[in-house]
């Protein structure tokens, strides 16, 4: 997963929790399960239903708490777009390999909003767009739109019929508002990247009336939202649809939970009381230990369509917005190596991928792995100023034919520098392996990056 420029005061507790990329969807802990998604047909909800209903709202106030973060505090505003410098470094979980840009864009019923993308050739690119809740709406690029992969696109609330230009692809929309996240593979030319990711811009009237985010409370991945959550929670769930097939079912829970909680303070406390007992201790829980490990990696396949997976959309927001869906990005996550021992930047450690088996091979785009300090998922100094290993890297082959990845403090003796990663002496760290556009066995759980081996 991939964060947008995250509020960075907050982020450092959950990352430290190991979410970002982690599977999530056997997670069930605290999540909404078949059997307890409908409201209680008296008017006292029992623990699980004030626990499935916190989990369902959950999901829906993180993605708004960055909307206010991004409007309010940033004050970017809708319809423009913010190009992230390159090569910044300086929030969590950053990807070295592209040119960011992203953008809230933002229709009403007698207006589009026209993106123009760029023609690229010979590098990957999307531009990503997503809705209230996290979940992708499309991705618009070749493999999307292969009669229209470039140009102009139209923005359109769904059912409404605004005019749209001659030329522009129209794109429905859920609701008015809609998250861009859009990438530029640098490939060695990172020039060519930020000439292309400028060349991305938003075309949209002064007339557009668009509302200003909902206000959500304070809160924090560290401490998240309480009995607050369901102070407004008919006019939350009127700010955005949601996709999911249940949602009728798990909003008509929260809407039974938030009667009760008005109905007065014994029943107000008893919510906050279970979900500060249950429900967030459940949730913290969930994020840690689950998903599909192998080789010291950890992987999920939920990102991005989540169908009935309360869980999955809340790990994936809780630990990094704006995930792609698996047929544009995979992101396996190494915290431990192969003998699931947590990974020591004092140690040297080796990714050996068999001849014939470079990461190259499983992928359409490309590929990286990239080194991060814990708890607070920064890139690590080194006099090398090398933070990632790519296709484009020149790893260097072994005898055999193989391809080593080595990470260690100090170069082992004999190992190329260009296979090298530098490592945080004496401290932990986090890899993050990321596969753009990977093939068919990479997304069926087929293919794993090579083992995380501790060889001293």
């Amino acid at each position: 997963m991939e964060s947008s420029v995250k509020m960075s005061k907050w982020i450092s507790c959950w990352i430290a929790a190991g979410l970002i990329g982690l599977g999530v969807a056997a997670c069930s802990s605290s999540g909404v399960s078949s059997n307890n998604g409908t409201a209680a047909s008296d008017a006292v909800p029992s623990d699980d239903q004030i626990v499935s209903a916190w989990d369902y709202l959950y999901g829906r106030y993180l993605v708004l708490q960055q909307e206010n973060y991004d409007i309010n505090v940033e004050k970017v505003g809708y319809n423009k777009i913010k190009y992230n410098p390159l090569g910044s470094a300086q929030f969590v979980n950053p990807n070295l390999d592209v040119a960011y840009l992203e953008a809230w864009l933002a229709a009403d019923n007698d207006h589009a909003v026209i993106l123009n993308v760029p023609r690229i050739k010979g590098r990957y690119y999307t531009a990503e767009l997503l809705d209230g809740w996290g979940q992708v709406i499309t991705n618009i690029n070749e493999r999307t739109y292969p009669d229209h992969p470039y140009g102009k696109f139209a923005l359109v609330i769904k059912g409404t019929n605004p005019p749209v230009p001659s030329d522009a692809l129209k794109i429905e929309i859920p609701s008015a508002k809609a998250k861009l996240l859009a990438r530029v593979e640098l490939k060695g030319s990172p020039k060519t990247a930020v000439r292309l990711q400028h060349q991305f811009t938003v075309q949209a009237s002064p007339d557009i009336t668009i509302d200003p985010p909902f206000a959500v409370p304070a809160f924090t991945p560290a401490a998240p939202i309480r009995v607050e959550i369901f102070d407004h929670v008919t006019e939350v769930l009127a700010t955005y649809p949601d996709a999911m097939p249940k949602a009728p079912e798990y909003q008509a829970t929260a809407i039974a939970v938030a009667k009760y909680v008005k109905s007065n303070d014994a029943a107000r406390k008893r919510v906050d009381d279970v979900i500060r007992t249950k429900a967030i201790p459940g949730f913290l829980a969930g994020a840690k230990g689950f998903g599909t490990q192998k080789g010291g990696w950890s992987v999920t396949y939920a990102a991005g369509n989540f169908g009935n997976d309360v869980m999955a959309r809340n790990m994936i927001n809780y630990g990094g917005l704006w995930a792609n869906a698996i047929s544009e990005a995979i992101y396996f996550i190494g915290q431990t190596d192969s003998d699931k021992q947590p990974l020591d930047g004092s140690k040297t450690y080796e990714i050996r991928f068999a001849k014939g088996e470079k990461p190259d091979t499983h992928v359409n785009g490309f590929w990286s792995v990239s080194l991060y300090s814990v708890p607070d998922y920064r890139v690590v100094p080194n006099a090398l100023h090398r933070y990632n290993l790519n296709n484009v890297s020149h790893l260097k082959s072994n005898a055999d034919g193989s391809t080593s990845i080595w990470l260690a403090p100090v170069r082992p003796k004999n190992v190329p520098q260009s296979n090298w990663l530098p490592t945080p002496e004496g401290k932990g760290f986090s890899l993050n392996f990321r596969a753009y556009v990977p093939k068919q066995d990479v997304q069926q759980g087929e293919w794993f990056p090579a083992p995380i081996v501790a060889v001293q």
